[in-house]
């Protein structure tokens, strides 16, 4: 019987797995390497890892991890959990091997959509990103665009304009901005673009032009992309946790979902700045929810 099963080994997961190795917990923590910043050269923003590749943060925590006898990893994808009772779960792998454990914390991440528009999977991670904060820096002041296709566009790019008042603005044929919006990012000197983008170009995955149908272009060395964010799998819906606005998990301060039993932390409960270190301190704050519930639990048990 495991104290817990954490499912998916980012920056939460790992940072949860380590605090409750260090308070003697029996875990087991799933990582099939389908890190939604896979596709980053580099993180930023996370002291003393300024700049660290996401596969140099894995390695050096997983290191960390090894220390702590009771945690364990298992390299392959969860593909069904069930609640069993209120202090038992059973966890199946895509091998058919099955686990039980009183606890489960989904750091699962979330799935990003990017905007509809040909080859852009080239570029993103390389020259265009979704994260001001974590990116910004490396494209201060230089010729950039924002490409949006939701809500979010007039206020990403209020963001961006901190860091490049060389800005375009492109909605991709999408009625997206309100009018008064349009006027506030016209007077700031930012250019609206709202034709279709035909397609992106440039060289090993550095920006260059933005195409447009109507056969215009306007070159470009990077810039920003509005996502659209889903759970990357049924894992959180099957159990029956709710969801917040951004398809993120809804917890308390301690990581606590709707379901008892039920935790999550990082980027799938989505609700602010996506960082490697709010990501991984809410990978503490979760397990130590956990060893907390865990403690509460063996000190109110009727078994002596």
């Amino acid at each position: 019987m495991l104290d817990c099963a954490i499912i998916g080994g980012g920056p939460a997961g790992l940072n949860a797995a380590l605090v409750l190795g260090r308070a003697k917990r029996k875990v087991v923590l799933f990582d099939n390497n389908q890190a939604r910043n896979k596709v980053t050269q580099e993180s930023h923003g996370f002291i003393t890892r300024d700049g660290v590749s996401p596969s140099e943060f894995r390695e050096w925590a997983h290191q960390d991890i090894s220390k702590y006898p009771s945690v364990k990893v298992e390299r392959v994808k969860v593909i069904e959990i069930k609640k069993e009772s209120s202090n038992l779960f059973t966890i199946t792998t895509e091998e058919g091997k099955v686990f039980t454990c009183k606890k489960v914390m989904l750091t699962t991440g979330l799935k990003e959509n990017l905007p509809r528009v040909k080859g852009i999977n080239e570029y993103y991670g390389k020259s265009l990103f979704s994260c001001p904060y974590c990116d910004g820096w490396e494209l201060r002041d230089q010729p950039l665009v924002l490409i949006g296709e939701n809500s979010n566009t007039t206020h990403l790019a209020k963001v961006i304009y901190q860091w490049s008042h060389d800005l375009v603005v492109c909605t991709n044929g999408n009625p997206i901005l309100e009018e008064d919006d349009e006027l506030l990012l016209k007077r700031k000197g930012l250019i609206i673009k709202k034709e279709r983008i035909e397609t992106l170009s440039g060289t090993n995955g550095k920006l260059e032009k933005v195409i447009f149908e109507d056969g215009t272009t306007m070159n470009r060395v990077g810039g920003f992309v509005t996502t659209d964010l889903q759970q990357p799998n049924n894992l959180a819906i099957s159990l029956g946790c709710e969801l917040n606005n951004t398809n993120g998990i809804i917890v308390d301060d301690f990581g606590r979902t709707n379901i008892e039993g039920v935790y999550a932390a990082g980027d799938t409960t989505f609700s602010g700045p996506s960082q490697l270190i709010i990501a991984a301190g809410q990978g503490v704050r979760a397990a130590a929810g956990i060893n907390h519930d865990l403690i509460m639990k063996e000190f109110t048990s009727r078994e002596f």
